[in-house]
């Protein structure tokens, strides 16, 4: 069933143009219908609402609230090369062999590096962690580090990367190395034992949705599943996915299906504060509550990129891996201010590169500069991706003629793809990802018509660009109906992320009877409907995107709000909130 209503339809409270430039849209007919046979079963009318524009059926509205993994997880062995894997890293274990690990330098590849350091070192087995230096180094294998690896090593184990490294992992000579990806590939593989990967081209892409660290540990699966047929007892495969959880969510993947599985599993994992890495961390970002998603996403995640985006490349993964408390709260107080520094590099190149792409028309939105940290450009390509609501690409000059940047997608549009095929065309010096996010290094010189030329390959995907997307609302409900209570059914739906966004509900004709503001450029508000009920409500980044302007034009008038509702834990204890994403001057609608 299609989750989006027809643009036919009336708008959502009749709002065609809100504060931020959207329509509201709510459920189309047919998942009406859904809905009300989703109530039917007894479930909590915005649940059911929420439910129908999922796709949910009736009957399968039980195994969605509570999804098991064992009936979720995929065979291991539909993935090519995986038997070929498996066997040469349990080889590896029985004789005592030297084994590397080749790990990219973000959340993902921490993670998955982290995921064979606790397995190997539960057989009593230790490996090498590398992690390559993303200024010195780049992304993905080199060379010079293979070698070396090889020289020191019988087994070379590549996660998060690889799939196009020929000339790199070349350079392995004797050594077997294994790739543990989900890179797009190429029309050939590297010359390797085995490359692991959902997204070969000889693959079907049903798991094209997995993160690197789901790949490794369908390999450990696997792993463990051979060890019993053996009589051996495998590591607790289960009490890893916490890892798993936290690459799912900060690398962006999709939470359908089985990665719906695997982070609410791990976010119970993590609750149980058994990582000693997580634990140090969580209580420097100041973890209140039990672990979310947002959790994942915007807390931990930055603080573990910001290692490998400008300090020591490894700090993350030895986070991660470490079983040492003080240990574990040395290296989260150096990510912590990693972080911290990162985000002030941050805010000067995004600032620089919207008012360089804002002198540009077309598909693409682009900007490049002297100086910018290659650290930091995939973040401002975010943040310029959600300013134009177009893919962006922010890319850093260097001394040596060549420019290194990120991009971001927007719903609807493959960049990976695109940018692989430019670098096909030699337009590229290298660059790969994946749907929503890829890495590329381009000649100074060329990245005008580059930048042309990926305009052109986007603009054939027919996707609706520049425009915001329509705001999807699942119904509407009044202040008093948000409760503590009504927070917790709604939160059984998660967890929330890429591909499942959390319920959005519009109430309408509030007003507002305070606001002020909190940080930089948020307002704390209290809405009213003429009844007794006051809603505590927020709004985040509102001077920048148009809301406090609503609300301060509004002068006291009714406005339609729209926002998600969630809990709000102080002193122990648990309130309902409304965060608000929206705002629409009700006199200003098409029922005004």
């Amino acid at each position: 069933m299609g989750d989006a209503p027809r643009r036919g339809d009336a708008p959502w409270l009749g709002v065609a143009a809100s504060a931020t430039g959207r329509r509201w849209t709510g459920l189309d007919p047919e998942q009406d219908r859904l809905a009300q046979a989703i109530a039917q079963t007894g479930q909590p009318h915005a649940l059911a609402r929420h439910l129908a524009r999922r796709g949910v059926l009736p009957e399968e509205v039980p195994g969605f609230l509570a999804p098991k993994l064992r009936d979720l997880l995929p065979d291991p062995m539909t993935l090519r090369d995986m038997g070929v894997a498996t066997d040469r890293l349990l080889a590896a274990v029985a004789g005592r062999q030297r084994i590397a690990i080749f790990a990219d330098y973000d959340v993902d590849g921490a993670s998955s590096a982290a995921l064979l350091v606790w397995w190997l070192r539960a057989l009593d087995r230790s490996a090498t962690l590398y992690v390559p230096d993303r200024i010195d180094e780049g992304y993905g294998p080199n060379g010079p580090a293979i070698a070396a690896l090889a020289a020191e090593h019988d087994l070379i184990v590549c996660v998060d990367c690889g799939t196009l490294s020929h000339e790199a992992l070349a350079a392995a000579g004797l050594t077997d190395v294994i790739v543990l990806d989900h890179h797009l590939g190429a029309e050939t593989l590297p010359d390797v034992a085995a490359v692991v990967n959902p997204n070969r081209q000889d693959e079907d892409g049903t798991l094209a949705h997995l993160c690197a660290a789901a790949v490794v540990f369908l390999m450990l699966v696997e792993a463990n599943r051979r060890l019993r047929t053996d009589g051996r007892p495998g590591p607790d495969l289960m009490a890893m996915l916490d890892l798993v959880a936290l690459a799912t969510v900060a690398d962006v993947a999709p939470l359908v299906g089985v990665n719906r599985a695997l982070v609410q599993q791990g976010l119970t994992v993590l609750s149980r504060r058994a990582r000693p890495g997580l634990v140090a961390l969580g209580d420097l970002a100041r973890l209140d509550g039990p672990p979310s998603s947002y959790h994942l996403g915007f807390l931990l995640g930055p603080r573990i990129n910001a290692g490998g985006r400008i300090g020591a490349a490894d700090l993350g993964a030895r986070l991660l891996s470490t079983r040492d408390p003080s240990e574990a709260a040395a290296l989260a107080e150096r990510l912590d201010a990693l972080n911290s520094e990162r985000r002030a590099i941050e805010a000067r190149v995004t600032e620089a590169a919207k008012a360089q792409a804002a002198t540009r028309d077309g598909t693409v939105a682009w900007a490049a500069g002297e100086g910018w940290h290659p650290g930091v450009v995939g973040i401002a390509a975010a943040r310029l991706k959600e300013a134009t609501h177009r893919p962006a690409v922010v890319i850093g000059l260097r001394e040596d003629g060549l420019g290194q940047g990120s991009a971001r997608s927007v719903a609807g549009v493959d960049l990976g793809a695109a940018i692989q095929r430019l670098a096909a065309e030699g337009w590229l010096v290298k660059g790969g990802g994946h749907r929503m996010a890829a890495g590329l290094t381009v000649e100074t010189a060329r990245i005008e018509g580059a930048m042309a030329r990926l305009g052109e390959l986007i603009a054939r995907q027919d996707a609706a660009l520049g425009q915001p997307g329509d705001l999807r609302i699942d119904g509407t409900l009044m202040p008093g109906a948000v409760t503590p209570e009504l927070v917790r059914a709604l939160d059984a739906a998660g967890p929330f992320g890429q591909a499942a966004s959390a319920p959005r509900f519009a109430f309408p004709d509030l007003r507002v009877a305070h606001a002020r503001p909190v940080g930089e450029d948020h307002l704390k508000l209290t809405l009213v409907d003429g009844g007794p009920t006051r809603l505590d409500a927020i709004a985040f980044r509102a001077g920048t995107n148009g809301i406090a302007a609503a609300i301060e034009r509004a002068a006291g008038a009714p406005i339609h709000v729209a926002g998600r509702v969630e809990l709000n834990r102080w002193q122990g204890r648990e309130t309902a909130q409304l965060k608000v994403e929206d705002v629409a001057l009700a006199s200003e609608t098409e029922s005004g």
